[in-house]
């Protein structure tokens, strides 16, 4: 409690404020008594220390020292019956007391030392109990306003009734996910600040508070919410006393509750999502018997089979071979969610589900497609920038043509997943790409996949296999080549690469698949086996 409230109880009637006077608004957390002289070694922060001074009554420079070791350490205050021993306070003493800021006491005779101790300690502890039986009330009513389905959004109404402030829940990245900001602006002000490279460090006290200078200064004030994934922040918006306990504790108790919350919430979603992306899996492999039957399990996850929807297909560049399976899926894990919050703020419904290490997006199409367009892949860009800057990774997207019914979505996602593949193979990074309509791929659709097998197979047998590094560089080279017309100087030119190292990668492939490249119907051939290899589902090869 702080310090001019504690003075007002009846045992410290008579005391007079010597020196100090700036700093009675000092909490106390204990009171001492001082019965030995080698008491500096003992002091506490916020301690009032009461003495009869008998150790200093010849001994002036002891006391300054400890009057300036209290300052240092932060004490309450120092309380002294000067009428005992030393007459009055020391001049100097009160001269370095008001110096310090330290509130320096001078108590009556009466009562005794003991007497102030145990009715101070009494009033303190008093105060506390009713700190912790209020919080213990406040966490039970959070509790049943949880338990009883009110939700995240009603409990911090709650909060903010009490505190007289505006509160809200933000996630990892200080996006607002309960709540709204007193000023509209204040979401986009973080966001620009975390997305230009700054980064918000929480201190490991209760609660961190920082002012917003652009644009108007404006104060936060996060308390931590710790779940087991992710951190996210109670925030306050204003400024919080630290003497405020009750309010403090009060919030403590709301983050607790909001944090198992949101670990339950998130083992929903989890749930969700794995039969979210089961139902996707079996979707494009094609284990449902018909359209009605697509239709019907369509509807399950929001997916209606009279509607036409756009694909996109989004992938990581440059994962980590290393990385274990555990890391690896909460990695995928955390980027879903943070795609899903952003999709949420997109004004046509989008759905996502989690394929092949890909995220796959379908957006039903309610309007002419040219008129969606723009605002799609302004959608796209937005996902890759927020990717980019707080994941610090890059994320490339393929996406079809044009709608296709819900029965024929397994085609779109195809040709997203081919613009996603040819734009790998050029070279690109981090891009957008929009399938291409060819009418090669649509005259290999008609060939059964067992001959696609095949051609592909005897064409490209050197390059059996693709997972080492070198035919890799090596695929991607001959790619490029073929699709520029086998012209050296623009094959470097995509690739970022000399021209000599071009031909030199180049007679390398002639030697693994043993033919000219300057043969026409051999790079014929090998068009079209990129061709078919654009086609066929991934570790199809190796299946057959």
């Amino acid at each position: 409690m702080k310090l001019d409230d504690l003075l007002k109880l009846p045992v410290f009637d008579g005391t007079a404020i010597a020196a100090g006077a700036k700093g009675l608004n000092r909490e106390v957390l204990t009171v001492n008594m001082m019965d030995a002289p080698d008491i500096i070694p003992y002091l506490k922060k916020n301690e009032l220390l009461i003495t009869t001074a008998f150790h200093f009554k010849d001994d002036l420079p002891s006391l300054l020292e400890l009057i300036r070791e209290m300052g240092r350490q932060e004490c309450a205050a120092l309380g002294i019956k000067s009428k005992r021993y030393l007459g009055r306070i020391p001049e100097t003493a009160a001269q370095l007391a008001d110096e310090l800021n330290l509130p320096l006491l001078e108590l009556p005779p009466e009562p005794s030392l003991g007497d102030i101790v145990n009715k101070s300690l009494s009033r303190i502890l008093d105060v506390r109990t009713t700190e912790l039986h209020n919080a213990m009330q406040t966490h039970r009513q959070f509790t049943q306003q949880i338990m009883s389905g009110q939700g995240i959004p009603k409990l911090l109404d709650q909060l903010s009734a009490l505190l007289h402030l505006p509160v809200l829940l933000l996630g990892p990245y200080l996006q607002p996910l309960f709540g709204r900001f007193p000023h509209a602006s204040t979401a986009g002000r973080l966001e620009a600040l975390l997305t230009g490279g700054s980064r918000f460090h929480a201190s490991p006290s209760v609660f961190s508070a920082f002012s917003l200078l652009d644009g108007g200064r404006e104060t936060l004030t996060l308390f931590p919410v710790y779940t087991h994934k992710q951190l996210h922040y109670l925030c306050i918006a204003g400024t919080l006393p630290l003497s405020d306990r009750s309010g403090i504790l009060t919030i403590e108790q709301a983050t607790n509750v909001i944090a198992f919350e949101l670990m339950k919430e998130n083992a929903l979603k989890q749930n969700r999502r794995r039969i979210q992306n089961e139902f996707f899996a079996n979707f494009i492999g094609g284990a449902f018997s018909g359209s009605e039957e697509i239709a019907s399990r369509g509807r399950e996850f929001g997916l209606s089979g009279d509607q036409r929807y756009i694909c996109a297909v989004g992938k990581l560049g440059g994962t980590d071979k290393t990385t274990s399976f555990v890391q690896y899926k909460a990695e995928q894990d955390r980027i879903a969610e943070h795609l899903e919050a952003e999709l949420v703020h997109f004004p046509h419904p989008v759905h996502l589900f989690i394929h092949d290490r890909a995220y796959v997006l379908l957006m039903p199409l309610a309007e002419e497609w040219k008129m969606v367009e723009p605002s799609f892949v302004a959608l796209l860009g937005r996902l890759q920038h927020r990717i980019a800057a707080h994941d610090a990774s890059e994320l490339s997207f393929g996406f079809s043509s044009y709608a296709q019914p819900l029965v024929h979505v397994p085609v779109s996602y195809k040709e997203a997943n081919e613009a996603l593949y040819f734009g790998g193979m050029a070279g690109k990074s981090k891009f957008i790409e929009l399938y291409q309509p060819k009418e090669v791929p649509e005259i290999l659709r008609m060939i059964p996949y067992e001959h696609l097998y095949k051609f592909y197979a005897d064409t490209m047998q050197g390059f059996t296999d693709e997972t080492l590094k070198d035919h890799q560089m090596l695929l991607q080279t001959l790619s490029v080549y073929l699709e520029t017309h086998c012209q050296l100087a623009e094959t470097a030119k995509r690739l970022y690469i000399h021209r000599n190292t071009v031909i030199y990668r180049l007679e390398k492939c002639e030697e693994i698949i043993g033919r000219s490249l300057k043969d026409p119907e051999e790079t014929l051939r090998l068009r079209m086996a990129f061709r078919i290899k654009a086609l066929l589902p991934e570790g199809g090869l190796s299946e057959k």
